[in-house]
């Protein structure tokens, strides 16, 4: 600085220090500064009320907006956020894993500890980058919501946590709103009050929704996602799988692979590019390195995604749909109850509607574990059979064969298997559980001879009538057997249910039907018995009025395997809630039905049937051997057939039919329909023996227990064998309960004398020639009202002859005189031998042969009606009535060339033949007495020669059904049942009778 600057400023500096020093300056001053600093002190103070101000304002608009959300507890923001839906997975028998029960999301849920590290990671990089060091909310959040809210933005961003996001999907509503997002504010820093940031972590996880999975379902959590678009547990997801999975929550259905039909989408560039996007930010925030980043991006996922994926409901549609069922039925129940009520009230519909409702909603959101009795292996191997075999029958009207069988274990009453039809897609009606149908003669042994034996009135041994018979029901009923005949007269208990006789069963049911026989079958599980079937004799033959189902009739049979206890079949074992307890077991509950005499006796009757009756086609299909006993059946107009067997260990049954009724009846690949469903049961028990041979193959055999014993009795009336039923060959043998064995002896048999006419027998009357009667024993039919005499059309018919009628005739089967003499023969003669045909008059008893004048021969109406001429000569024929009275002689015939002798010569031997004629009827007569002489000599037959005879015959009859079942591309051993009955019903009885008076085998 030069002198002249110097100068400058010093006169400068003293003229401002003047300025300052000048009073009026100073006063100046003073004045300007409290001014600024009053006007500073306001702004200060202004500013600090106008923070405060618009602060209060907003605290007060925030309390106002979460003034009616509760202040909720720890427990109550637990139960909220754990609330989610979970898939309920089904179990085979021994744990094997069946599936997931469909639902509107699938869910399984996992825990942290089970999920990916870099899943988590990934999560947290994309969705919430501050989780582990913010306290809920993040401000720049809070800010960003406020100003959208007075601004009224276009657009309107949610929570940015995921804290928040929890509480928007598991408490709040998706709505974008400032009042929705004061309350998850609030909710978010309470939980992250109670909550460590692990267990919202595992929350979020489990609760997001990530589109749809292989199968087409949509599903949610991150352990659906692994199993249903890569096919691994979380767990095992690698480090772009887990990118992949971490990106779906931003657009679920826009990134996920798969279309609703389970399908892999034609683009997949949406959910690749978020994948990288994901990766991208999993390495800007350290979770991976460079070089994971680099080989993750380069990493083609589409190759992870799995195939479409069948649903269990898709694979295995009867099951999965017959569980649901059930465990709806069960968890109804159990809610009911835990609303106070019993079981008997659900039988009010509406309440029962709301619990079914409540309960299928609960079965599809809560997790459930439920596990069941069925095998898969088995369930599986007969479906296989099913599918190949080839003998069901022909379609007609568009319908094939359907089919239905249940395989019932009978200690316990677990349901092994079944087969619920043919084709799921075609018809869903399960025919094993659910389908009603008229059960056929399988109803005898549940029904008559079962309950019959129960009660005192029949015995294997019993007898009963087998011949036309009416029985009055409303309109008069004539049941018939298959083909309208099989009549045998009389036949016993034992060998009517083993040939399926229906007439037999229908006496013996009227025997007991006052006695209310149908409780048994309430007993024994039915649920579709009405009042109208306690009263109807048509039940007798399976003539329901509604129906039964293959599950309950053959769990019906287990009865009788189970020594006369009922064990009510189940499928579903026990169910577990998702935290592990089991709020469902089955417990088996017996159910007394029969003594274990009557159960046994029942089987051992159902043994002959599979043995030598007829089921005994089934035998030579069996891979193996068992201690089977079982029943045929078929209902009204062949629309049902029917087989149902049960051995030591398991009770099983086939169906065959149309599901609108239509006969089976006629050939098909060379069998018949009842060789069609036998060979089918075969088919299936095999199936299931070589998956388990133990179960379907035991070492036991029924074995028999006390108070049981044999007896001999009279096959004609069941009671102990006279002497005279002996001389009649008509003892027979078996096995009787110890209180209700016979213990009087018959007495209905006396000598007497009785015509043949054709295959029947009459009593003789006093002016009967006896050239024309034969000694025998008289049956009065009056003592034997206990085989259902009253019912019978002709007594007479009850002892038609042939082998097992001895020689026996009721003595009220007898022939009237017509009144006058029979009409005269027309014979014919070739090769020396002289024929005619029965007489049309039905009085007419025998036959008189003469030759040359002179009678040669007497032939009885029941004998061969031919004469073979010993010499010639002309010859005719007279007929004789039952009073004696002789037609005129028939035309003559000449037989052989004719004598030229002397008139005397001629005579003689005329006269010679005449007594040899006499002598030759003589020595007739005598050796028909010397052979009753003979029988009456007899000694009584002993119980022991009875039951080998007994066996004898039953050997016999073996190898002739053997016999018939060896050809077997020809139905020569037909299920000998139908029901024959033409009446037309009243209309009092047409809705009962229709479903019934024609049903039978």
């Amino acid at each position: 600085m030069n002198n002249n600057q110097k100068d400058r400023f010093q006169t400068a500096w003293k003229q401002l220090t003047r300025f300052f020093q000048n009073e009026k300056t100073q006063k100046n001053a003073r004045v300007t500064y409290q001014v600024i600093w009053n006007l500073t002190l306001i702004l200060i103070i202004v500013g600090v009320l106008g923070f405060s101000f618009a602060g209060g304002v907003g605290a007060g608009y925030f309390a106002a907006l979460v003034n009616n959300e509760p202040v909720r507890s720890k427990d109550d923001l637990k139960k909220d956020i754990y609330n989610y839906e979970e898939t309920s997975e089904v179990y085979f028998a021994d744990n094997v894993y069946l599936g997931k029960l469909k639902s509107d999301l699938e869910r399984e849920e996992v825990s942290i500890d089970e999920v990916s590290e870099h899943l988590k990671n990934a999560v947290i990089a994309t969705e919430d980058e501050y989780f582990y060091e913010h306290d809920g909310v993040v401000p720049k959040a809070i800010l960003r919501a406020v100003y959208q809210e007075f601004t009224n933005a276009s657009v309107q961003s949610g929570g940015s946590t995921l804290t928040q996001q929890l509480i928007k999907n598991q408490v709040l509503t998706n709505e974008v709103s400032f009042d929705r997002k004061a309350k998850e504010i609030l909710l978010a820093l309470r939980v992250e009050k109670f909550f460590e940031k692990e267990e919202i972590l595992e929350t979020y996880l489990n609760v997001s929704t990530l589109g749809r999975n292989s199968s087409g379902r949509n599903i949610a959590g991150v352990e659906s996602a692994a199993e249903g678009i890569f096919g691994v547990k979380a767990k095992d997801l690698t480090l772009p799988q887990s990118a992949f999975i971490a990106g779906l929550p931003q657009s679920p259905f826009g990134y996920t692979p798969y279309t609703q039909q389970g399908k892999l989408k034609d683009n997949q560039e949406p959910g690749i590019n978020r994948m990288k996007t994901v990766l991208k930010r999993m390495h800007s925030n350290g979770y991976i390195t460079k070089e994971q980043y680099d080989k993750a991006i380069a990493y083609d996922i589409t190759k992870d995604f799995i195939g479409k994926k069948a649903l269990p409901s898709e694979k295995y549609p009867w099951l999965t749909y017959e569980i649901e069922k059930r465990s709806i039925e069960i968890l109804s129940v159990s809610l009911a109850k835990e609303d106070g009520y019993e079981e008997k009230d659900l039988k009010n519909d509406d309440l029962k509607n709301q619990y079914l409702e409540l309960a299928d909603r609960k079965l599809r959101q809560n997790g459930y574990k439920i596990y069941t009795t069925v095998n898969k292996k088995i369930y599986d191997k007969m479906q296989e059979v099913t599918k190949n075999y080839p003998n069901f029958g022909y379609d007609k009207a568009g319908e094939p064969v359907e089919a239905g069988a249940i395989l019932i274990e009978n200690k316990t009453g677990k349901i092994i298997s079944f087969v619920g039809g043919r084709d799921f897609k075609r018809e869903q009606t399960n025919h094993a559980t659910a389908s009603l149908r008229s059960n056929g003669s399988t109803m005898k042994p549940l029904l008559v001879y079962g309950p019959g034996i129960e009660l005192g009135k029949i015995s294997p041994g019993s007898v009963s009538a087998n011949v036309p018979i009416s029985i009055p029901a409303g309109s008069m009923w004539h049941p018939g057997n298959y083909g309208g005949g099989s009549y045998t007269g009389v036949t016993t208990a034992r060998e009517a249910l083993k040939n399926s006789y229906n007439i037999p069963a229908a006496l013996f049911y009227m025997k007991i039907i006052n006695q209310r026989p149908a409780s048994y079958l309430e007993k024994m599980g039915f649920t579709t018995v009405t009042k109208e079937d306690y009263s109807h004799p048509s039940m007798s033959l399976g003539a329901m009025s509604k129906g039964v189902t293959v599950e309950e009739n053959v769990n019906a049979f287990g009865t009788f395997a189970n020594s006369g206890e009922f064990i009510d079949a189940y499928m579903i074992d026990k169910i577990v809630s998702k935290d592990g307890e089991v709020i469902y077991e089955h417990k088996v509950k017996p159910v007394e039905v029969f003594s274990p005499q009557t159960a046994y006796l029942t089987l051992d009757m159902m043994r002959d049937v599979v043995n030598s009756g007829t089921a005994a086609s089934v035998r030579n299909r069996l891979a193996f051997s068992s201690d089977w006993a079982g029943k045929t059946g078929t209902s009204q107009n062949y629309w049902d057939a029917w087989f149902v067997a049960t051995n030591p260990n398991v009770s099983f049954g086939t169906w065959l039919g149309y599901d609108t009724p239509k006969s089976l009846q006629g050939t098909y690949n060379g069998l018949e329909y009842n060789k069609r469903n036998i060979y089918y049961w075969a088919d299936l028990i095999n199936a299931a023996y070589k998956v388990d041979p133990k179960l379907i193959d035991p070492d036991k055999r029924f074995e028999m227990p006390g108070g049981i014993v044999s007896r001999s009795f009279c096959g004609v009336s069941g009671l102990l064998p006279s002497s005279a039923c002996q001389k009649a060959g008509l003892v027979k043998s078996d096995l009787f309960i110890a209180k209700y064995a016979p213990s009087r002896a018959d007495n209905s048999f006396i000598d007497g004398q009785y015509v043949s006419v054709g295959s029947k027998r009459y009593a003789a009357l006093p002016q009967t020639p006896g050239e024309f009667t034969s000694g025998g024993f008289m049956l009065n039919p009056e003592s034997f009202g206990d085989i259902g005499l009253k019912y019978v059309d002709d007594p007479g018919a009850l002892i038609p002859g042939g082998k097992n009628g001895g020689n026996v005739v009721g003595t009220k089967a007898t022939l009237n005189d017509n009144g006058k003499a029979p009409d005269a023969l027309s014979i014919t003669v070739s090769n020396n031998k002289i024929s005619w045909g029965l007489h049309p008059e039905g009085d007419v008893v025998g036959y008189r042969v003469y030759n040359n004048g002179r009678k040669v021969a007497s032939i009885k109406a029941g004998d061969n009606l031919v004469y073979t001429a010993g010499s010639g000569g002309s010859y005719y024929v007279t007929a004789v009535d039952i009073v004696g009275k002789e037609s005129a002689p028939s035309q003559h015939v000449e037989v052989g060339a004719k004598k030229t002798s002397a008139k005397a010569e001629a005579k003689d031997i005329s006269k010679d033949k005449d007594n040899k004629s006499k002598d030759s009827t003589k020595n007739k007569d005598n050796i028909a007495n010397e052979k009753i002489d003979t029988e009456e000599k007899k000694p009584d037959s002993k119980e022991e020669n009875v039951t080998a005879e007994k066996d004898k015959d039953k050997n016999n009859t073996d190898k002739e059904d053997t016999g018939k079942d060896t050809n077997i591309g020809k139905d020569t051993n037909i299920d000998k049942e139908t029901d024959q009955n033409k009446d037309q019903n009243t209309d009092q009885n047409k809705d009962t009778d229709k479903a019934e008076e024609e049903e039978e085998e």
